[in-house]
């Protein structure tokens, strides 16, 4: 029996709308899919006008969408290490709400502090094989000095999102396994004013079709961790001929 034209026509409409849900759900699971997404440092001198080292670049990836799913990071304890009158390692990139120890593992005193931006803390004088500790429960960057020993310094990058990488030495940025979605851009490099910083982030959109994020210019101003004054905004006495 051949089917009614009212039959045929349903059956059109039905194998229709199949497709087009198919090709819907198709797409949706492109578009879920997360992605790697990259980009390029390149630094200038200020002064020099010439390429410097283009390592150590944080770049990070903050969810503007709610619908963006943030993997839990887990807080644990870093160690952010005083010897031979250094902080090992220089830099630290840590979630947000993470503590840090801070051990002094040289035979004399240190003063561990921050008062520059994101956390902020004095620690005090203490001795050798001695430790504090802070929790660093404020997203920023912290620049963390030594009261006694103005060629100490370090940093510390608390964030609340896993998107992010640190450059290469050439350069290069790698963000792996990003869900797609619109986010802000954000940038940290040494000796760069702040404010310059600021105004490098911007919005991006992250998609299969969009994981570039192009060549990020910075121009560095010169030597702005060596250059810092002691926690009481005063310039450091010069160095006596002691040990410590």
């Amino acid at each position: 029996m051949t089917p009614s034209p009212t039959f045929q026509r349903r059956r059109r409409t039905a194998l229709h709308l199949g497709a087009l849900l198919f090709a819907a759900a198709a797409a949706l699971s492109a578009w879920s899919q997360n992605v790697d997404v990259t980009a390029r440092i390149e630094v200038t001198h200020h002064e020099a006008k010439k390429a410097s080292s283009a390592a150590d670049v944080v770049v990070w990836l903050t969810p503007l969408d709610k619908s963006i799913p943030l993997p839990v990071r887990k807080t644990q304890e870093y160690t952010l290490a005083q010897k031979d009158k250094q902080f090992t390692p220089h830099m630290l990139v840590v979630p947000t709400g993470s503590s840090i120890n801070f051990p002094n593992l040289d035979p004399f005193f240190h003063n561990v502090f921050s008062m520059f931006n994101g956390q902020r803390f004095d620690l005090g004088l203490y001795e050798a094989h001695t430790r504090k500790t802070v929790r660093f429960d404020r997203e920023g960057v912290s620049y963390i000095f030594c009261n006694i020993h103005p060629q100490m310094g370090a940093v510390v990058v608390a964030l609340s999102t896993p998107f992010y990488a640190i450059s290469a030495r050439d350069g290069s940025v790698a963000l792996h396994d990003i869900p797609p979605g619109h986010y802000q851009l954000n940038v940290w490099a040494e000796n760069m004013p702040i404010d310059d910083l600021t105004r490098l982030g911007h919005p991006v959109d992250i998609s299969a079709q969009n994981t570039q994020l192009g060549t990020i210019p910075l121009h560095t101003t010169g030597d702005i961790m060596g250059h810092h004054t002691n926690k009481f905004g005063e310039a450091y006495p010069k160095p006596t001929a002691g040990p410590y």
